[in-house]
């Protein structure tokens, strides 16, 4: 019996100590921490993370939003799917602080201004929100990621006491302008983004929503206040490390403007020569019905096979025809059907309506694209002749 009250004692006594060790003390601060973006695509846009230090309790941690579940079953197609959960992590720190220097990424701190209670509040839930059974959620770039549960969980533990003021003279950007003003438009990142994602993103980002990025969670946790008392939320900010400026080497010879430069001026040179020796290279048709067709099915299962919000009214279709593929056989035969050529013509309309597209700002579309959609449209008038002369 004496064993057992021994027993049941310590087990009480470590459960008391262990709660006491999460009671953060007065000298506790929360911060928000916004790293710069990195060289990598994936890195491109900056992260955010909240920092937790208690010099009297001796904790420095770091909770972000922004882990990969690499053992989740079959990992690639469901981030192919748009149904990939991320994960909230932590580490020290010390640690934290050092990858981030080590990748040559700017660290800036923001000390939130919060009262006792609404820290404790605020390190509560992330504490709840680490446990394993809590840690995941279901990704979306442009409304839950890592920068966006920076502000839904600090509105969530104080009660949504946060009012977000807009800078003075802004101007709301659409999400398609904010992923660019962090990309270089002719890199081949920039290049699949334009293609994949569709006209949704051309629409004008609230204030709000412009938080999807770590840089405007900086900058709006930076004018935001405190509802009732008006008092600023960021109390202190601080630059803990400046990235060191390199010269950037950005090959042309690789990019997209300079590769699909190349092959327009090459489908162009066939065309001429075509036109000039009245005949018609079968291979360069079949490539290009066959690719168009394949990108287009691609767009296609973007659009309608994943949970993917970005990637939906996609007009690039305009030009990645899918049912190229399926007509290549009319472009092996001698004679065509008769319904072939007005279908070619439908293309030539569909690069039309694409151009009026990007004119008006229904969607915007990679620059790169630009040399091979002219060359794909004088293909086009160069086929309609080329099958209307020879009936």
């Amino acid at each position: 019996m004496k064993k057992t009250l021994f027993i049941l004692f310590i087990f009480l006594f470590s459960v008391k100590v262990n709660a006491q060790k999460n009671i953060l003390s007065s000298e506790a601060e929360i911060s928000v921490l916004t790293i710069g973006p990195g060289t990598s695509l994936n890195d491109a846009f900056g992260h955010n993370a909240f920092r937790v230090r208690d010099i009297v309790k001796g904790i420095d941690l770091v909770f972000n939003y922004g882990v990969y579940d690499f053992e989740a079953p079959n990992f690639y197609l469901k981030f192919a799917q748009g149904k990939l959960n991320y994960l909230i992590g932590w580490s020290y720190y010390e640690d934290f602080f050092n990858i981030y220097i080590s990748e040559n990424r700017t660290i800036q701190e923001q000390v939130l201004n919060l009262s006792n209670a609404e820290k404790q509040a605020l390190f509560d839930y992330l504490l709840n929100n680490i446990k394993p059974e809590n840690q995941r959620y279901l990704y979306d770039f442009f409304y839950d990621n890592c920068a966006t549960k920076i502000r839904d969980v600090a509105q969530i533990a104080i009660n949504s006491n946060i009012k977000y003021n807009e800078p003075e003279n802004f101007e709301p950007q659409t999400f398609r302008e904010l992923i660019h003003s962090n990309l270089n438009r002719n890199s081949w990142g920039c290049f699949g983004i334009d293609v994949a994602l569709g006209s949704v993103i051309d629409r004008k980002a609230t204030a709000y929503e412009h938080m999807f990025l770590p840089k405007y969670i900086h900058q709006f946790f930076a004018l935001a206040t405190l509802k009732g008392s008006n008092e600023k939320l960021v109390k202190e900010s601080h630059t803990l490390y400046e990235k060191i400026e390199t010269k950037e080497t950005n090959n042309f010879f690789l990019s997209p403007l300079f590769i699909f430069g190349i092959s327009g001026l090459l489908i162009i040179y066939i065309t001429y020569t075509d036109f000039k020796k009245q005949k018609r290279t079968v291979w360069l048709d079949v490539s290009l019905f066959t690719i168009t067709g394949l990108v287009g099915i691609i767009i296609l299962l973007l659009w309608f096979a994943t949970d993917h919000t970005g990637t939906h009214h996609n007009y690039n279709l305009l030009w990645a025809f899918t049912l190229n593929v399926f007509v290549i056989g009319q472009l092996l035969r001698n004679k065509p059907s008769a319904w072939f050529v007005k279908y070619i013509k439908l293309l030539v309309i569909l690069l039309v309506l694409l151009t009026l597209h990007w004119t008006m700002g229904v969607q915007v579309f990679a620059i790169g694209l630009i040399p091979f959609l002219i060359a794909l449209f004088v293909r086009y008038v160069f086929l309609i002749k080329h099958y209307t002369t020879n009936k």
